[in-house]
């Protein structure tokens, strides 16, 4: 089995922001919409998955909040033209045959681990769409990252890359299992987690390199030899401790959806309805030759 997991919310905001300015003839803001039906149906294209999900966060788990309070505090309120466009992308995601999923008081991020290692069969493979630094955590042999950035494209005429265990420890310098003990030293900006003073991701790979975990280093920094950054290290050891837990990804919440229930059945009629409504002219001409031809075919419709 091949299961695709996007990360919903980087996709819609990072669509929105791409794409500026549209709008059909009433006025309602679509470059989000437009911006993630073209996403996601690139990856179906590319991947080819039998089974799908877009997971979407729905709030923030209590135990971040204990250990931080601050946490994703400084992140401003959605912009009001995405708001009103997230009921429309997810109509769109289930007429392309996805499956829209949330769990009530989490984030994205561990109900995709939670999903990644409920399917475990030896035969079965994960494809992850995000660019969420924790996410990275769980790439192995049976676990990747779906990526279009152009820096990790090795073969841009593809257009797209599967980031497993080589490309991801090329890209942090430790391999993925380790990267939660990077976070810990650096913290995250985009979560509002504060790392250690000075000190950046070459540093704290290259820490993780030579001596490991960074609970051990925070429990013993004397191992360090340069001493400014074992000061460093030591004067924040309750918050590499800290940051590990915040980091660290939950894999065993309940599933809103059976993953035997995320087959991917597209329904070209319901996306010729969506691409009618926002007025994309090449979808809605692709989607009228699709229904007359009854056409149903996955790879017809991606």
């Amino acid at each position: 089995m091949r299961l695709l997991l996007v990360d919903g919310h980087y996709y819609a905001y990072r669509s929105f922001f791409a794409i500026r300015d549209l709008t059909n003839s009433r006025g309602e803001p679509t470059n989000a919409v437009f911006g993630f039906v073209k996403a996601l149906r690139k990856m179906l294209a590319d991947v080819q998955p039998d089974a799908a999900a877009v997971v979407w966060d729905a709030g923030l788990p209590e135990r971040r909040m204990e250990l931080l309070p601050s946490y994703k505090q400084q992140r401003d309120e959605t912009p009001e033209l995405l708001a009103a466009q997230f009921p429309v992308i997810e109509e769109a995601v289930s007429a392309l045959g996805v499956r829209n999923v949330r769990l009530a008081g989490h984030e994205a991020d561990d109900l995709i681990a939670s999903y990644a290692f409920a399917s475990r069969p030896p035969s079965s493979a994960v494809f992850i769409a995000t660019n969420d630094k924790d996410i990275y955590s769980l790439v192995d042999e049976r676990v990747a990252i779906y990526s279009t950035n152009k820096t990790d494209l090795k073969n841009p005429q593809e257009g797209f890359a599967l980031l497993g265990p080589a490309e991801v420890e090329e890209k942090w310098g430790v391999p993925p299992a380790l990267i939660p003990d990077v976070l810990a030293f650096t913290g995250d900006a985009v979560d509002n987690i504060p790392g250690v003073e000075g000190v950046g991701p070459k540093t704290a790979a290259k820490l993780v390199r030579e001596h490991g975990a960074a609970a051990r280093l925070a429990a013993d920094p004397s191992m360090i030899k340069n001493d400014k950054l074992r000061e460093k290290i030591a004067a924040a050891a309750d918050r590499v401790r800290v940051n590990l837990e915040l980091v660290r990804l939950d894999r065993d919440l309940p599933l809103p959806v059976p993953v035997d229930d995320l087959a991917v059945r597209p329904d070209p009629r319901a996306m010729l309805e969506v691409a009618r409504r926002c007025e994309f002219r090449s979808l809605l001409a692709e989607y009228e030759k699709l229904v007359a031809a009854d056409g149903s075919k996955q790879g017809e419709l991606f």
